[in-house]
């Protein structure tokens, strides 16, 4: 869409990575979840564990990082250091608990999204997802990243309760494919691609006679006329109509900010 741009593609692994293995559990399921992480954690290997929400919300039945944390050191894993890791949490204490879980203090950590990017522990081997249905596409698969960055075979657990078929064919999207291209695509379907010059980045698009999803090859057609009108003239000058409704376009989007 925004033709001025370039673009460079990187579709491999780097070099002596696997694919990581990604699984759907329901909560009828979680006893094996905790067993793999025991195993892995046996192993010498660490544990991220995600949550949607720092704390219990009264109005959302979902597990928050803060109780979770809690339950699992004191009644699941008791033997193992569990650290703890969220946005309310100081600049200081949030640089503590990776420090101490890249160093291997702490065999698992309990966070929110704040890991989603910046966290480098080739080490870890296992994400546990709570509530996966509550993320996009998207970000599921880049907090899937922070596993299988060394040599071992890494795993991510896709946990929901969800029964809705719109869950489970957005998650088994994830289960099948590790290609972010696909995945991107497939999450601009199912959340809509938004606003393409705006802020709105989900939801209906503000084209009103193409669709990003079906009608690339026609999208790709409108680009290579709009590089031959900039060639010809950039000014747009020998099409008033042209410039009145960019200028038009671009005022409304910028606040009332004039376009001269």
């Amino acid at each position: 869409v925004h033709g001025d741009l370039d673009v460079s593609q990187i579709d491999e692994l780097p070099p002596g990575r696997q694919q990581i293995k990604t699984t759907m559990l329901s909560g009828q399921q979680r006893p094996q979840a905790y067993d793999l992480i025991r195993r892995e954690v046996a192993q010498g290997r660490q544990v991220y564990i995600v949550l949607p929400l720092v704390e219990e919300s009264e109005k959302l039945d979902l597990r928050s990082a803060v109780d979770e944390h809690q339950k699992l050191q004191e009644s699941v894993f008791p033997d193992f250091q569990i650290g703890l890791l969220h946005g309310r949490m100081t600049s200081a204490e949030k640089e503590a608990a990776i420090h101490k879980f890249r160093d291997n203090e702490t065999q698992i950590i309990v966070s929110t999204t704040v890991i989603e990017v910046g966290v480098d522990v080739p080490n870890a081997t296992v994400m546990l997802i709570e509530h996966a249905e509550r993320f996009g596409l998207s970000q599921l698969h880049q907090l899937r990243g922070r596993v299988g960055r060394g040599a071992a075979q890494s795993y991510c657990l896709l946990m929901s309760s969800s029964r809705s078929p719109d869950a489970q064919q957005r998650l088994k999207v994830l289960e099948q494919s590790q290609d972010g291209f696909f995945i991107s695509e497939m999450d601009m379907r199912f959340r809509g691609p938004g606003e393409v010059m705006g802020t709105r980045q989900s939801g209906v698009a503000d084209f009103t006679l193409a669709s990003l999803v079906e009608d690339e090859d026609i999208l790709l057609l409108a680009r290579q006329a709009a590089e031959k009108v900039i060639e010809m003239d950039a000014s747009l000058a020998r099409w008033p109509l042209m410039q009145d409704e960019l200028k038009y376009r671009y005022e409304r989007l910028m606040g009332g900010a004039i376009l001269t």
